[in-house]
């Protein structure tokens, strides 16, 4: 797996006391040097082939969307690409899979967007409409890109994945005044790197769990021993989703750590390893749309990371997902926005290097406290939960999405359906593990009508030679579907699933089982 490494050169000053004694080549106890690497192992071109990343320079304050140079730079974007007030714009979509088809059809249904181009999108999101594909635009390129959305008069770029992100492109746009939604390659670090998210947590008291980072195997498992199971491994880095292991023994963790320090399985990803103390309870995602200094919570939603039915097997990128999640009432919104969100916003602001796009906080709400505490930091919509939230967004994203752009977030709200809505993950056989490719996929038409309120995102699809929709991916459609109710959506997405005809693909039967539970328990 191609690998490289990124510099946060902001300098971020920590609190002492925390750690000291691990990483000590890294930082002192009382500060965070600057230039900090933090590594990635998945490439995001649009052919699949790694990318040559770099070191970016630091310019947080290009996202500084309410500094005059932003001001300036958002005129010279009103010439060059068509931004003018009350004007419809074209936004290009960055990005190819499930959540970035969704992303599409939002938009498309913004009233304020003219039209949606998706680089480089994917057989399924042109076949459906929702987006022009531009297949060619090489997105591993920020020169092509500028010039791409000059030429094409692109009013904004919404970037999907979280890869081009760490990379730098929105750096590059918005310093050429191509407003942008997404953070800064600095910013960026808050999923970039877990110890960066960490040290963040714990200068600014974040609920967070506890831990330690290593980079010698040894220590680690000295840690390890010392702290005893169930314990969590993780990658520091960029590991495409899959650089967390949950280890209920002493030897699964020994085997992760192995892997990753000594094997280098996730390549640089994993030079740093993250031990983090297992919480119990349930997780749950929510997310919120930032603007460098004001936060706004969009609705709730929780996923199935495991690929099997009652929740068994590994961990995936989610199997299913449904929105609004039961188990976030508004007190727990509440809270999440007062410890988590807001002290993020604010000490990333703190820190000189504001974050401008979605923080997506995977969180666990513990069994024994019911208390939310933070696991991760996404820093771009999630994937299947993206698909629930655009189903049930009744608000002009496009104009939302400018706002954030612009830091004007602070007067804007958001309309949503009271509907559920559930999404139902078909997958490749094998999934997450190595899988056919070029398996054809029927009847999905079909399966679209089987109700209006439902509709396939395309995460993983192409066509063959021949013209037949193929699935070139592990997570290949996302059968999203809106109801009254769970049972309702539920059984409407069901009723879809089974319409598919992909002998090759499979599914989880038991999506949203967590929220029939807790209507259960509440009646």
């Amino acid at each position: 797996m191609a690998c490289a490494s990124y510099s946060i050169r902001a300098p971020l000053k920590f609190a002492a006391g925390h750690d000291s004694d691990v990483l000590a080549n890294n930082h002192s106890s009382k500060s965070f040097k600057s230039s900090v690497s933090y590594p990635v192992a998945q490439g995001w071109s649009s052919d699949g082939s790694s990318v040559a990343m770099r070191h970016v320079a630091s310019h947080c304050h290009l996202i500084v969307h309410a500094s005059p140079r932003w001001r300036s730079n958002l005129k010279a974007s009103e010439t060059n690409a068509g931004i003018v007030a009350d004007e419809r714009i074209t936004v290009l979509v960055i990005g190819g899979g499930g959540r970035e088809h969704a992303l599409c059809y939002a938009l498309k249904r913004s009233p304020s967007c003219s039209s949606v181009l998706c680089a480089p999108g994917n057989a399924g999101i042109a076949q459906s409409g929702d987006a022009t594909c531009i297949s060619d635009l090489d997105i591993s390129s920020s020169d092509d890109v500028i010039s791409f959305c000059r030429k094409r008069g692109v009013g904004m770029v919404v970037v999907g994945p979280e890869a081009p992100l760490v990379a730098g492109l929105a750096n590059d746009l918005v310093k050429v005044g191509i407003p942008t939604f997404g953070p800064s390659s600095e910013a960026a670090a808050l999923e970039g790197s877990k110890d960066f998210m960490k040290k963040l947590c714990d200068k600014y008291n974040i609920p967070t769990a506890k831990y330690r980072t290593f980079t010698d195997a040894v220590e680690a498992k000295k840690y390890v021993k010392h702290e005893g199971a169930p314990i969590v491994v993780k990658a520091d880095g960029l590991a495409a989703g899959k650089g967390v292991v949950v280890a209920m023994t002493l030897d699964e963790a020994f085997e992760a750590i192995d892997s990753m320090l000594l094997e280098g399985s996730f390549g640089s990803a994993g030079s740093r390893v993250i031990i983090e103390e297992f919480l119990e309870g349930e997780e749950a995602s929510f997310f919120a749309l930032v603007d460098g200094e004001n936060a706004l919570p969009l609705e709730s939603a929780q996923d199935h990371k495991r690929v099997g039915d009652g929740d068994v097997g590994p961990n995936t990128g989610g199997m299913g997902a449904y929105s609004p999640a039961p188990i976030v009432t508004d007190e727990l919104k509440r809270i999440v926005m007062e410890s988590i969100i807001t002290p993020t916003v604010k000490g990333m602001e703190a820190e000189g290097c504001k974050f401008v796009g979605v923080l997506y906080a995977g969180l666990m709400i513990e069994k024994k406290s019911g208390l939310p505490k933070l696991i991760e930091y996404n820093v771009r919509f999630g994937d299947p939960e993206c698909q629930v939230l655009m189903m049930r967004l009744e608000s002009d994203l496009a104009k939302v999405l400018l706002s954030a752009c612009r830091g004007e977030l602070s007067n804007v709200s958001l309309t949503w359906s009271p509907e559920m809505a559930m999404v139902v993950v078909m997958a490749s056989q094998g999934y997450p593990g190595s899988y056919k490719k070029g398996t054809v996929i029927k009847n999905l038409n079909k399966a679209e009508q089987v109700s209006p309120a439902v509709k396939i995102f395309h995460a993983g699809t192409a066509l063959d030679r021949d013209g037949n929709l193929v699935a070139v991916g592990g997570r290949v459609l996302g059968v999203t579907a809106k109801g009254k109710d769970i049972e309702e959506a539920r059984a409407r997405a069901y009723v879809a699933v089974d319409a598919v005809d992909w002998p090759e693909g499979f599914f989880r039967r038991d999506i949203g089982w967590r929220a029939l539970r807790h209507k259960e328990v509440v009646n």
